[in-house]
């Protein structure tokens, strides 16, 4: 069964390479660096408040606070501190936002039960090629059935960081892999509203699959075949993927602890440059590079037409809801359209872009009521798809421009100073000594200077938050 395949490699001895060990790294600071800013934004209020309210035994803090609550509490406050912002990594082949559902039960657990920083670290790679693994082996199957990835894959990963800390043994974390299963889901109904569950989904993920692994170690069972089915994740959540004979179990366990770097998922997760659905990325990538081409400003932007993925129209072009001026900073951030836009405008897409003042602007509505798009499947995962634009000018001339992949990940990758310079914008003036503390965490003895460094960046410039 390939529950307990995944459960033996989970808990027994892991070998990281270098080069995954550094991407882990690179990760967990770019989720560090996005719960602060959603710590000092507000975007995450309504999570810490309920977290803070459920209280518990004084076992992991908040991120971005000095308060310490139960760690399943905790799950639920800093998965949804990670997310708020959707400036998150992103998994290609699972669509999956994997350090928001990694770092949470990484940093809960690892504090609850007094981990070194290399025991938290190791965990933290177990859990990225667990969500990873999970997602891709039914390649937008989750999302095409109306559920986000990162829900649905994120329970067993948080279940898998949180049974490797508490040093769970083979038939435990079994189970808790069963037990989190039962709690997968994650309705991608905020789509149409710019409702907040999205936010939330890595926050109930990271919450569930820490409380699946206690519930094992409490005794209670879950099925060894959730993986492998009958009525497993698979046939109940992906059935239509399934169906088409795009579901390759074999993904989850392919390659598992090689030694051979380009093995692990964990180093094919791409780190977001802007705080919107990367699904956009590369539209509004290439549409920078056909501005640039033509040589003029954005007045003279008559029309824009773009090629998109058909999984990433559904996600960023739907055509039921407004698309030129969004109901909410988070519905902008699935606007292709007004991304697009607003990069063109600015030149630049941040944090700010999408707070409430920004909105209102016509001359982004306006221009985004100019774009166009054909939906076009290039035979690849959406998350990887090529960017393709023409802009239709003033004088009449077309200019073209084009990417090979969005910005962040695969061969494009954020260098690690272009992630610093990311880093330094969500914390403030504490990203150097925040960022050292994090970059030390092999060799740290526990997880007290970063958690104390967060909660004094986030306390710094607070931010607007989105509406």
């Amino acid at each position: 069964m390939i529950a307990r395949q995944l459960a033996a490699w989970i808990v027994g001895e892991v070998s990281v390479p270098a080069a995954v060990e550094h991407a882990a790294l690179r990760h967990l600071l770019d989720g560090l660096g996005n719960a602060v800013a959603g710590a000092r934004s507000g975007a995450a209020t309504p999570a810490v408040t309920v977290a803070l309210g459920l209280g518990g035994p004084s076992e992991a803090t908040v991120l971005g606070t000095s308060d310490k609550i139960s760690a399943v509490a905790a799950g639920l406050a800093n998965g949804t501190l990670v997310h708020a912002l959707d400036f998150d990594d992103t998994h290609a082949g699972g669509l999956v936002h994997a350090t928001s559902v990694v770092l949470p039960a990484a940093f809960a657990v690892g504090e609850q039960v007094g981990a070194t920083g290399r025991q938290v670290l190791d965990a933290a790679v177990v859990g990225y090629e667990v969500a990873c693994r999970v997602a891709a082996a039914a390649p937008n199957g989750f999302h095409s059935g109306g559920l986000h990835a990162t829900m649905v894959a994120g329970v067993f990963s948080s279940a898998a960081v949180a049974a490797r800390l508490m040093r769970l043994d083979v038939e435990t974390t079994v189970n808790a892999l069963g037990l989190a299963g039962s709690q997968a889901g994650g309705l991608l109904a905020f789509l149409a509203t710019g409702a907040s569950t999205k936010q939330l989904h890595p926050g109930f993920a990271s919450q569930a699959g820490i409380q699946a692994a206690r519930l094992a170690q409490a005794g209670a069972t879950g099925p060894e075949t959730v993986f492998d089915g009958p009525h497993g994740v698979y046939e109940a959540l992906a059935p239509a993927a399934l169906a088409k004979g795009i579901v390759d179990r074999e993904v989850l366990t392919r390659g598992l602890g090689s030694s051979d770097a380009a093995d692990w998922e964990t180093t094919r997760i791409g780190i977001k440059p802007w705080p919107t659905c990367q699904l956009a990325h590369v539209t509004m990538a290439a549409a920078q590079v056909a501005l640039a081409e033509a040589g003029v400003g954005v007045d003279q932007v008559r029309a824009l037409h773009a090629k998109v993925h058909p999984d990433s129209a559904a996600v960023v072009c739907a055509t039921d809801r407004d698309l030129t001026r969004p109901a909410s900073g988070y519905a902008a951030k699935f606007s292709l359209p007004w991304s697009v836009a607003a990069i063109l405008v600015d030149g630049h897409v941040g944090v700010e872009t999408y707070t409430p003042s920004q909105l209102a602007r016509n001359e982004i509505a306006e221009l985004a009521a100019k774009v166009s798009f054909d939906v076009v499947d290039p035979g690849v995962v959406a998350a990887d798809a090529p960017g393709d634009v023409v802009l239709t000018l003033a004088d009449g001339r077309q200019v073209a421009g084009h990417l090979d992949r969005s910005p962040g990940g695969g061969s494009n990758p954020l260098s690690d100073e272009g992630l610093f310079t990311k880093f330094s914008g969500n914390v403030g003036p504490l990203a150097d000594d925040l960022g050292a503390a994090l970059r030390a965490l092999p060799e740290a003895a526990d997880l007290t200077l970063i958690l104390t460094l967060a909660a004094q960046a986030a306390a710094d410039s607070p931010q607007e938050a989105l509406a």
